[in-house]
């Protein structure tokens, strides 16, 4: 059983796409999730969250990890490098009302060629990025 760490950052839009599918892995899964779901809207049932962390939290969830889920952005990321943590990258998209722009793409392609991240751009994919 993987211990995972979803995180969707402080942004104030909502990234409800990415909790949804999460929730949906996790209700027929034996993995452990956990996810800091900031401003979004969607309220998960099938695993443990809470919107924000203190960051004595948000150290100890990335610690306590085997890998994170989450939102192309830098603090993160480096966070869970860091602490030498797998990171799979959901880039949030302006299209989705995720964020103001799309430069999270930008983010995730170049860690992603470097193969620093992966990085999932279709979200129908993140089941097999999990696996």
């Amino acid at each position: 059983m993987k211990n995972i760490f979803v995180c969707v950052g402080t942004h104030t839009q909502q990234f409800d796409r990415l909790l949804k599918k999460i929730d949906e892995i996790a209700k027929d899964s034996k993995d452990s999730f956990f996810g800091q779901i900031g401003n979004s809207n969607y309220k998960p049932k099938n695993f443990e969250c809470k919107k924000f962390l203190d960051e004595k939290e948000f150290d100890e969830k990335i610690r306590q990890s085997d890998f994170i889920i989450g939102h192309a952005g830098a603090g993160l990321i480096l966070s869970a490098f860091s602490l030498k943590k797998k990171v799979i990258i959901v880039p949030r998209l302006k299209e989705f009302g995720e964020h103001t722009d799309s430069h999270q793409l930008d983010l995730a392609n170049a860690l992603g060629k470097k193969k620093k991240v992966l990085a999932v751009f279709d979200i129908s994919k993140l089941v097999s990025a999990i696996e």
